[in-house]
């Protein structure tokens, strides 16, 4: 099983859109199930993947992290919260906007170690993919503590590329404090314009710092907010597109 995080604390780089869909495309080949756990209180992924044909969840990661506040309840497990998605082999621990009010008393009750325990005991799925909310919070690291693996999305602007600076110096903090086996899978440029100069210039310095670019990038088209209105990530959605076939060729990389 690998757990994979995508993370960028900057909002806007298309975090969402990235892990929804490598996740159904993960679920297509998989043998077993994929899970989504969504940690952003805006619950995007949650509407992403279950809103097509109005599928409700009757609790999920606000209700995990609630239950982990109370004494002697040890008898749930993470599966317990989570729920099917119209998409075969695809599940999600949906999001409540319940999780930002949780988040003080989480954080004060040293709850950070809980969902690497519980997800350490759940078994029946390949793959799991945490969302995050664009920042580094209670939610987000505890997702980067649960996590075998860190894609980063990145959007070719000069913000963007200040705080990727940042971002690696608080990954590296949480490798060295909390998870040593955390990986960083790389870089992935999303929402891409090959044609624009600024974009290649930038990449080339970043490479040139060292970064982990990784070599698959993911280009911008209406397509995908189609797939947002309608709720149905590419893969099911547009399986022919270009963008579909970049995300495709995506996954098999990572």
């Amino acid at each position: 099983m690998t757990t994979r995080v995508v993370f960028n604390q900057k909002g806007g780089v298309g975090k969402t859109t990235l892990l929804c869909n490598l996740a159904a495309i993960a679920a297509e080949r998989g043998k077993k199930q994929t899970l989504v756990i969504d940690l952003d209180a805006q619950c995007n992924a949650s509407q992403y993947l279950l809103s097509s044909d109005g599928r409700q969840a009757e609790s999920g990661s606000a209700d995990f992290f609630e239950a982990t506040l109370e004494r002697g309840r040890r008898d749930e497990t993470l599966a317990d919260y989570v729920t099917e998605t119209p998409f075969d082999r695809l599940s999600v621990m949906a999001a409540h906007p319940d999780l930002e009010g949780l988040r003080v008393k989480l954080e004060t009750k040293h709850k950070i170690y809980k969902l690497r325990q519980a997800l350490d005991k759940l078994d029946g799925f390949d793959e799991i993919f945490i969302d995050t909310p664009p920042a580094l919070n209670f939610f987000s690291q505890s997702a980067l503590i649960a996590a075998d693996r860190c894609l980063i999305p990145f959007d070719c602007d000069d913000f963007a590329r200040q705080a990727l600076y940042a971002l690696f110096d608080n990954i590296h903090e949480i490798q060295e404090d909390h998870n040593p086996a955390l990986t960083i899978d790389g870089i992935v440029v999303n929402q891409f314009q090959p044609r624009a100069k600024l974009p290649q210039r930038m990449l080339a310095e970043l490479r040139d710092e060292g970064h982990p670019i990784i070599d698959q990038h993911v280009t911008s088209s209406i397509k995908v907010r189609e797939s947002h209105d309608a709720s149905i990530p590419l893969i099911h959605y547009a399986p022919g597109h270009k963008v579909t076939r970049q995300l495709v060729a995506l996954y098999e990389v990572l």
